[in-house]
């Protein structure tokens, strides 16, 4: 091989290399500005259609992009990019793929001037490592006495939503909620799955309400006319069905006359009477029956037999919903008849059927205390702005999650950002070589943020971040965007803040995301 051939083999092997980094580059970026108009409070909203009809209305980040259709891998990494801080954070996920966004851009321009990916990528580490220490510096302890601060930090994340405007029942709330399942004494993360968000079509969203105790769409059964409320209720969770039993294997039984239809008609009512008498005996008089796929899980004589004994039945509960309920009753499962007994019941201080205006709802309330888990009730005029409300309830749910998580407040409206990309030009100077370089242009990068704040809400971008920039220099290190008066202020003052953990998380797993998609120079297809 000549030595000329051999150069020409090389830069073929290099362009190819920048092109498929060009292209994991426009692909991430044009993720990121897909969804960058709907950051912040003044943020546009999203109107898709999915394959089945349905129509979704939302600004949550998470949500566009887990029904966008993308088919580029590098695409596909930002959408597991807001997916990673959905389940970490749970609030954030427009701002770390506008993040990731900014950073692609910063790769693009010091790839053009000649630097090595590698150098890049340890460079965006430090980087990193340096700007999650600046915002620990800058970041507030949050005291879970003071429940307004909780408040303040929730109406924050549900600001940039739909029902921004019902922030102040939704945001004490979700306080509510999750300081009800978890004590910040002793637990450092709160289980989200002891907190039932049930959907009720009808009413508005400020008729959403927490419930101490259980929530079902399912409703009382009363074709044979049993009880409809039942205060004091002794509750058994019956997972056996009160219905006639089947064979284990494909048969047919042949009755040749009418004494043998009789018998066996018999041996039915008194099996099936002889259930609900078992389930009397233990002194039940609500029995929340699992829903059976193999055969009915009652029939009519049941729903006969256990009004005769004044027992109320809701039946049709799924699989999923037993653990939940039994942790809320703090009774057992009864998988079968002879495993009956009185100390399995659960106790409430009333069930009942209510009435709303899309059907009826049934209520359990005055649950054994201490009850660690509670149900939330969620209601919307109609299917999007229902959805939409759940979604803004679990957003407010997990940012209290985070302050369980890390106990640090800061401010929003981009104010970490930008005392980030200050500290981080200052640090800078201190380094030397490409380092240096590429620790600027990370510090740079970080100003989309603010850039992007200002142009949704119709502000100049240029002067906001220049204003910005002049405060931070002052040592104004809570100076942000105030998008509501369309100028930049203390945002502690304007008691804009919300978790550490939100933009740590956000600016950690951007950069790591970042970082993957530098590294990865040629594209190999796979044979099946």
């Amino acid at each position: 091989m000549g030595e000329g051939e051999g150069g020409t083999q090389l830069d073929t092997g290099k362009r190819q290399q920048d092109d498929v980094r060009t292209s994991n580059i426009m692909a991430g970026k044009a993720i990121s500005d897909a969804v960058r108009t709907s950051l912040g409070p003044r943020g546009m909203d999203k109107m898709m259609e999915t394959q089945s009809g349905e129509v979704i209305i939302t600004n949550d980040g998470a949500t566009i992009l887990r029904h966008m259709s993308v088919s580029h891998p590098a695409a596909k990494m930002m959408v597991e990019l807001s997916k990673s801080q959905d389940i970490e954070a749970g609030d954030g996920t427009t701002s770390v793929v506008v993040l990731a966004g900014g950073l692609l851009n910063a790769v693009q321009t010091l790839l053009t001037r000649g630097l090595h990916p590698n150098q890049i990528s340890d460079a965006f580490q430090l980087a990193n490592n340096k700007a999650d220490e600046i915002m620990r510096n800058m970041a507030i302890p949050v005291d879970f006495s003071d429940k307004e601060t909780l408040v303040k930090c929730t109406t924050t994340s549900l600001c940039s939503k739909v029902v921004s405007q019902n922030s102040s029942l939704l945001a004490p709330l979700a306080v509510d909620a999750v300081m009800s399942i978890a004590d910040p004494a002793t637990e450092t993360n709160a289980d989200l799955n002891n907190i039932k968000v049930v959907q009720k079509l009808g009413g508005t969203v400020d008729d959403t309400e927490l419930i101490q105790g259980l929530v079902f769409s399912q409703k009382i059964s009363k074709a044979a006319g049993g009880p409809m409320r039942m205060p004091n209720a002794k509750i058994a969770v019956v997972q056996f069905c009160l219905s006639p039993p089947k064979t284990d294997i494909e048969n047919s039984v042949v009755i040749s006359d009418y004494q043998q239809m009789d018998r066996l008609l018999k041996e039915e009512r008194n099996y099936i009477a002889d259930l609900c008498k078992k389930i009397a005996k233990t002194g039940c008089n609500v029995v929340l029956l699992q829903k059976s796929i193999l055969r009915d899980a009652i029939t009519d004589l049941g729903l006969h037999f256990l009004s005769k004994l004044k027992i109320m039945l809701i039946r049709d509960i799924e699989r999923d919903q037993i653990e939940f309920i039994c942790k809320t009753l703090n009774c057992t499962p009864i998988a079968s008849a002879d495993a009956l007994r009185p100390e399995k019941l659960g106790k409430a201080d009333m069930v009942e059927e209510i009435a709303t205006s899309d059907g009826k709802i049934v209520k359990i309330t005055g649950v054994p205390k201490p009850c660690k888990t509670a149900s939330i009730l969620c209601r919307g005029s109609n299917k999007m702005m229902l959805e939409e409300n759940e979604r803004s309830i679990h957003d407010a749910l997990c940012v209290v999650r985070s302050l369980f998580k890390q106990r640090y407040l800061i401010p929003g409206g981009s104010a970490p950002e930008m005392e980030v990309s200050h500290k981080l030009m200052e640090y800078a100077k201190t380094l030397s070589g490409a380092d240096s370089f590429c620790v600027r242009a990370y510090a740079e990068a970080l100003e989309i943020v603010p850039a992007t704040l200002a142009e949704n809400a119709g502000l100049n971008p240029i002067s906001i971040v220049t204003e910005l920039r002049q405060k931070h220099a002052r040592g104004e290190q809570y100076a942000g965007v105030n998008v509501r008066k369309g100028t930049i202020s203390n945002m502690n003052e304007e008691n804009v803040v919300q978790p550490l953990l939100v933009s740590s998380s956000a600016l950690s797993l951007a950069t790591e995301c970042v970082r993957m998609l530098l590294k990865i120079d040629g594209i190999v297809p796979v044979a099946m």
